[in-house]
């Protein structure tokens, strides 16, 4: 199915439609890696002490208050997801659809997982940091499943709580799949889970909210619904979804940015202006303003955003600890060394790992032995 045919798309087609590959947005795979990049520095200019002691704004007094929206690429991973999730399955069989989804999620993941166990254990701190301690044997092995967060065990890496986000949401787009909705059931679908979500706040601890995830549904749902304005723009209704997935992920936000304590006031007005322009952003891609952009480099990108993610936090606030207590130097030069070591070690989990095992596991899933 091109791009072509998507975007004329004059009625609602059903979800089971003839298979096809999804079209690559090169400017999607950038803004991959622009959020993993904010994520980082997120992370490490503001969620930790570089020398135990010391609040972030001690070393980096003027980057701190500006790194610390990079909070916000998570909601932006999550938006993206709900678009691209849809759009990569669209005509698969669940069976497909989970084995895409598995080689494109497990590889990566084990060797990085590994990777940082060793290295935090090569390498280990202790003090000023937003995480308990590295799990024993056992924890490690349960983390492999990607299931440790349900599973009540440690995090090798706290950055995994969102990979149990993840996991619920293809379970959900899963349901959506084999339901073999139509357009207007998609869009059906996306009303009731973003007016479940406004509600389960009322009913925190709930077992529901473990499915519903309300914090985070309306970055799904806008992203569902960018990809059914995709194939129909001329759904008011669906402007009008997109419009109210908006209007609550404002409130969302809101709320985590008062909850941020990095040491400084944290002006909470440039997230909701930030989180819109992503908005609009996205819009833009999923209407095929961007379709025509097609830079090599950008896949290279997006395709390190994945290993970059899982690899930095525990891996860098390693590393950089270590380099600042053997040689002194100034944060910015640690912390930028190292996310560009980072990128290096996600190039190479790329190369060696991610492509020669994902058709594998693609092919394990399907019951192939070749692809």
């Amino acid at each position: 199915m091109t791009t072509a045919m998507l975007d004329r798309a004059p009625t609602p087609l059903p979800l089971r439609s003839p298979p096809g590959r999804a079209p690559r947005l090169a400017v999607l795979d950038g803004l991959r890696l622009i959020c993993a990049l904010a994520v980082a520095g997120y992370h490490f200019g503001d969620s930790w002490r570089l020398d135990g002691v010391h609040p972030p704004a001690y070393f980096l007094p003027d980057a701190a208050p500006v790194l610390i929206y990079g909070f916000l690429g998570v909601e932006t991973f999550f938006l993206i997801s709900g678009f691209v999730i849809l759009m990569s399955g669209w005509g698969r069989t669940v069976r497909e659809f989970a084995a895409s989804r598995a080689a494109r999620l497990y590889p990566a993941f084990w060797v990085c997982v590994v990777t940082t166990t060793v290295v935090t254990a090569v390498l280990p701190i202790n003090g000023g940091l937003p995480f308990p301690q590295q799990p024993d044997g056992w924890g490690v092995l349960v983390n492999l499943t990607m299931l440790a967060e349900p599973l009540n065990t440690p995090l090798v890496d706290t950055v995994y709580w969102t990979l149990w986000i993840e996991l619920r949401f293809y379970l959900i787009a899963a349901c959506v799949l084999a339901a073999k909705l139509t357009d207007r059931g998609a869009k059906m679908f996306g009303a009731v889970w973003l007016a479940v979500a406004v509600i389960m706040p009322a009913f925190r601890g709930a077992a529901l909210d473990e499915v519903v995830m309300s914090d985070f549904a309306p970055y799904f749902v806008a992203g569902i619904t960018l990809f059914l304005l995709r194939r129909n723009r001329s759904d008011r209704w669906l402007w009008v979804l997109l419009l109210a997935a908006w209007l609550v992920s404002l409130q969302r936000v809101h709320e985590r940015t008062l909850e941020l304590k990095p040491g400084f006031e944290v002006p909470v007005w440039p997230a909701p202006v930030l989180l819109t322009a992503v908005y609009l952003l996205m819009l833009i891609i999923a209407l095929g303003y961007t379709d025509r952009v097609s830079m090599r480099w950008l896949a290279t990108a997006g395709a390190l955003s994945y290993p970059f993610y899982l690899l930095h936090p525990r891996i860098g606030y390693s590393v950089i600890r270590t380099a600042y207590e053997e040689t002194g130097l100034p944060a910015s030069i640690l912390i930028g060394g190292t996310v560009l070591g980072l990128l290096a070690a996600a190039w190479l989990v790329h190369r060696f790992v991610e492509r020669p095992l994902a058709p594998v596991v693609r092919g394990l899933v399907l019951g192939r032995r070749r692809q």
